[in-house]
């Protein structure tokens, strides 16, 4: 049986997030960067897989009132942004759809190839404008995942902290002490 078709204007004005309610659950991941909408497909199994163990290793040593959450709505800048790994401060909101800047300590974006140039720069640039401390981009290598850690200064930019990659289970201290490990992470 035939897929049905779904058929849309863009809004004679810049996107809104009210927009993105009236778009289809097909999946696709919908996000508003200065007013245009960006559409990615739906990231592989291995994206997901390793957003998940991110997920894990983080919630593994949260402390009491932290929350990490999978794929939230982060307004950012003028923008409806959908990180892979979020941690809420405290004093978050316990539930709803869409987050403020001010409630998040950390994002986690774990590239894919049609989400690289805005894993890289274009998204690092919003959450760093909105005041987010701390930012994790994630690389898929041929021998593992590779952790970018960075750390905003002086509120307008990140400066890179290092790297954790499959050889290297290190002790952090962002958002809080753990241990990483990616060697036990899918590739």
């Amino acid at each position: 049986m035939a897929q049905p078709t779904y058929e849309w204007r863009p809004p004679a004005r810049e996107w809104r997030e009210q927009d993105l309610f009236n778009l289809p659950e097909d999946g696709n991941r919908y996000e508003i960067i200065d007013g245009s909408l960006h559409v990615t497909p739906p990231p592989g199994f291995g994206h997901q897989e390793l957003a998940d163990e991110l997920r894990a290793a983080l919630r593994a040593a949260t402390p009491t009132g932290w929350r990490v959450i999978r794929e939230v709505g982060l307004r950012a800048a003028g923008s409806n942004l959908i990180p892979d790994v979020v941690v809420l401060k405290p004093t978050a909101p316990a539930d709803g759809t869409w987050i403020e800047a001010a409630d998040v300590a950390l994002v986690v974006e774990v590239e894919s190839p049609s989400s690289r140039r805005h894993d890289r720069f274009t998204k690092p640039a919003l959450y760093a404008e909105v005041g987010i401390p701390a930012y994790w981009r994630v690389e898929r290598g041929d021998f593992g995942p590779v952790i970018y850690r960075y750390e905003l200064v002086k509120g307008v930019h990140y400066n890179l902290l290092g790297t954790v990659g499959p050889d290297d289970a290190v002790q952090i201290d962002e958002p809080w002490p753990m241990r990483l490990d990616p060697s036990v992470w899918p590739r």
